[in-house]
């Protein structure tokens, strides 16, 4: 592992990663817990996943525990960050990581889509970091990751839904930082087309790879990366928005 992980600059440190049961949620959590961090695993439906999770970041020395929530319901959210608070009493890192993808032709996409896409990357990540910020605003610290995404920031038709939840995250990163300010520092890193082992390539997939200027996909790892060095040295960045994409989104 990389020194900066080794070094576990996080130490005495409480992190909750969304979506942490699977993919790049996971990444996330397990880097964070060695760099010395206890982290809080939240997922919805990945409750064997999210477990294993735990039970890896424990292997590091570290406290780590499951707490499931849809984030795109609010009493969910207020119920686990009260967990938060009775179990570890402060909370320094949020990593507002779950999301949900799929495509739909425009016209056909139907309001219930809409509104549950809108409410896990959007709803969800605001009233996550408005109970976070309750949290850290005692400490007069803490950090506040979004993970959005390239779509964000590019227009995908056949995902419509989806690059206008991110693109809102991504204003919304912009208005919490301002409005969190000076204590609390809130970033976005919007990953580009990341691949997992054993994932197959679609036809699809393989002309984004080869139209992104590094011409490779990336790794879970990749933003599991940023999110530490945001965690352990951005101390003078808030309000900025990160692409991890390859070059992708270079104009």
């Amino acid at each position: 592992m990389p020194d900066k992980i080794q070094d576990r600059a996080l130490t005495g440190q409480v992190a909750l990663v969304t979506g942490a049961g699977r993919r790049i949620g996971r990444e996330i959590a397990l880097t964070l817990g060695r760099a010395g961090s206890s982290v809080v695993v939240n997922y919805n439906h990945s409750r064997s996943e999210a477990q294993a999770t735990v039970q890896e970041i424990k292997t590091y020395g570290v406290d780590a525990v499951t707490l499931r929530a849809d984030v795109g319901r609010p009493a969910q959210v207020r119920r686990m960050f009260g967990a938060v608070e009775k179990r570890f009493g402060r909370l320094d890192l949020l990593v507002n990581n779950a999301g949900i993808f799929f495509p739909a032709e425009w016209d056909e996409l139907t309001e219930k889509q809409w509104d549950r896409i809108l409410a896990v990357n959007l709803k969800g990540p605001f009233f996550c970091a408005q109970e976070a910020a309750r949290m850290m605003r005692r400490r007069k610290r803490g950090h506040i990751i979004n993970i959005s995404s390239l779509g964000g920031l590019k227009a995908w038709p056949d995902y419509m839904h989806y690059c206008s939840s991110k693109a809102g995250l991504i204003m919304l990163t912009r208005c919490l930082a301002k409005a969190l300010a000076p204590d609390i520092r809130v970033n976005s890193i919007a990953p580009g087309t990341i691949l997992f082992p054993g994932e197959k390539r679609s036809r699809m997939i393989e002309h984004v790879i080869r139209s992104t200027p590094l011409q490779k996909a990336g790794r879970a790892e990749d933003i599991a990366q940023m999110v530490l060095y945001l965690a352990c040295h951005g101390d003078f960045m808030t309000g900025q928005i990160l692409p991890v994409d390859g070059g992708k989104s270079i104009p």
